[in-house]
C-alpha cells in the first residue's frame, strides 16, 4: 500500500520500537507455545515475511532452536482480488516444511478488516491441518469487519477510517518506521 505524498500525521514507531515489540511477541509466542516444539511462523507476504525472519531471529537469541519460517502468498485468496487489479501480481508460496500437525504463528505488518488474514488461513489451510493456527501483527488499528483478532500485538493504535498505517521495514522500503497518514 503507498503512502500519499503528504508528510505523515504521526511517527508512530522507530526502529528501536519495533526492536522492542518484536523481542516482546518472540517471547510471548515462546511463553504461550511452552518452546518451540512444533512451532513455525509463516509471514504473509509482503512486509509479514520479513518480520516472521526477525520473530525467528529473536526466537533463536532466547531459546537457542531455530524455528522454520515460510512465506505466504495470499493474492489468489483475497476476496477483493477483481478490485485490486485486472492482472494480480502473483509471488510464490514457500513453506519447507509440513504444516500439518504444527502450531502455526502466521505474520503480518497490520491488522485492520480482518480480510487479509481471513485469505491467509484459507491459503494455509490448503497446506494441511495445522495443530493450531495464531496471528501476531506489528499493528493492529481496529475497525474489523470479521470476526478475527490477533493473538500478539506490537502496538494498538486506534485509527479512523480516513486514516492509513504504514509499516516500512528495512529489507522492503529501506528503513524502519511506522507512520500515520491522514487520506
Amino acid at each position: 500500500m503507498e503512502s500519499p505524498t503528504r508528510k505523515p500525521k504521526a511517527h508512530l514507531m522507530d526502529a528501536d520500537a519495533i526492536a522492542r515489540a518484536l523481542y516482546r511477541i518472540a517471547h510471548e509466542i515462546l511463553e504461550r507455545n511452552k518452546g518451540t516444539e512444533r512451532l513455525a511462523l509463516v509471514g504473509i507476504r509482503r512486509r509479514g515475511v520479513p518480520l516472521a525472519r526477525r520473530l525467528v531471529a529473536r526466537i533463536r537469541e532466547i531459546e537457542g532452536q531455530d524455528v522454520p519460517v515460510g512465506v505466504l502468498d495470499i493474492t489468489l485468496y483475497r476476496d477483493d482480488l477483481t478490485e485490486r487489479s485486472e492482472w494480480p501480481q502473483v509471488e510464490r508460496t514457500e513453506v519447507p516444511f509440513p504444516v500439518r500437525g504444527r502450531r502455526i504463528v502466521l505474520v503480518d505488518d497490520v491488522l485492520y478488516t480482518g480480510r487479509t488474514a481471513r485469505a491467509a488461513l484459507d491459503a494455509l489451510l490448503d497446506l494441511g491441518r495445522p495443530e493450531s493456527v495464531q496471528l501476531a501483527v506489528l499493528v493492529d488499528r481496529g475497525h474489523r469487519e470479521l470476526p478475527i483478532r490477533a493473538d500478539y500485538v506490537g502496538k494498538n493504535v486506534p485509527t479512523s477510517r480516513r486514516e492509513l498505517v504504514e509499516v516500512r521495514l528495512t529489507e522492503v522500503d529501506g528503513e524502519d518506521g511506522v507512520y500515520l497518514f491522514e487520506l
